[in-house]
């Protein structure tokens, strides 16, 4: 009980500040995810295991440039046309691991590339959600609060289904905890969760709601197991211990930054 009540309220103190930096203003949303990328780049290279201050430091700037970057065209500050610097990312782990010495070169592009693509590539999308010019009438913190919501419904009842009517294993080879029963208790609630609010708003179609729930919860899903095989392969319990209750910053955005990817494309195809 005092552990569902520790999770509880570190949960809702956690929600309150990503719901207020979200709304405040794109820039507040910015120095969240911000926040995200620099506190999961050192869980990520927990996770692998980085045994040198020197490699961490140097993942973080590769990891945290790009987001600065995107972040600064998202809020226009600069022109789109920079974003084909990112591209200059991408051989940097090579470039850096060939200089290297005192780790394997198979672990920093691990490392690195995971940062990139588990947090740098997600946040900085989210950002983009703000921008009228690519989501119309969509686009602004409703939008982004939406994908959180959609995301935290899907966690929130696959946990208490599982923990309630759980029985069957879903992936017990990465993660034992995780039941069928709670996978479809948190995509009951999801659906549940998408029809009531479209039900009092017309900012999609019922078809299309759907199709945005499903792709959360089938996406969410597969980032935290993601996220659970790292854990599995480091031998440790949460990628970090930030909020009491849930772990580290990695534990509480894997099926956030997993499944935008996936949502941003579906949302601008519509």
């Amino acid at each position: 009980m005092n552990e569902l009540l520790t999770r509880t309220v570190s949960g809702l103190v956690f929600g309150l500040v990503v719901v207020a930096s979200v709304f405040v203003s794109p820039w507040t949303c910015a120095a969240l995810l911000l926040f995200v990328v620099v506190v999961g780049t050192f869980e990520m290279a927990r996770l692998h295991q980085m045994s040198a201050w020197k490699h961490v430091v140097v993942g973080e700037l590769l990891a945290v440039m790009p987001f600065l970057l995107a972040a600064m065209v998202a809020l226009d500050v600069i022109s789109k046309r920079w974003l084909v610097m990112e591209l200059l990312v991408l051989p940097s782990p090579f470039l850096y691991a060939l200089f290297s010495k005192g780790e394997n070169a198979k672990t920093i592009f691990g490392y690195v590339y995971a940062s990139l693509s588990f947090l740098s590539l997600p946040t900085s999308l989210m950002l983009f959600m703000y921008r009228t010019d690519m989501f119309g009438l969509m686009a602004g913190s409703w939008l982004v609060m939406s994908v959180f919501c959609l995301l935290w419904v899907n966690d929130i009842f696959a946990y208490l289904t599982g923990k309630l009517i759980g029985k069957h294993k879903l992936f017990e080879r990465i993660s034992p905890g995780k039941t069928i029963e709670g996978s479809l208790g948190g995509m009951v609630f999801t659906v549940v969760a998408m029809m009531a609010f479209l039900h009092y708003s017309d900012w999609l179609p019922v078809l299309e709601g759907m199709g945005l729930a499903a792709i959360a919860v089938v996406f969410g899903t597969l980032g935290d197991l993601c996220e659970s095989m790292l854990k599995r392969q480091a031998g440790v319990k949460d990628s970090g211990k930030l909020i009491p209750g849930h772990g580290g910053i990695l534990d509480r955005f894997d099926s956030v930054m997993f499944s935008v990817p996936f949502i941003f494309v579906y949302l601008l195809l519509l």
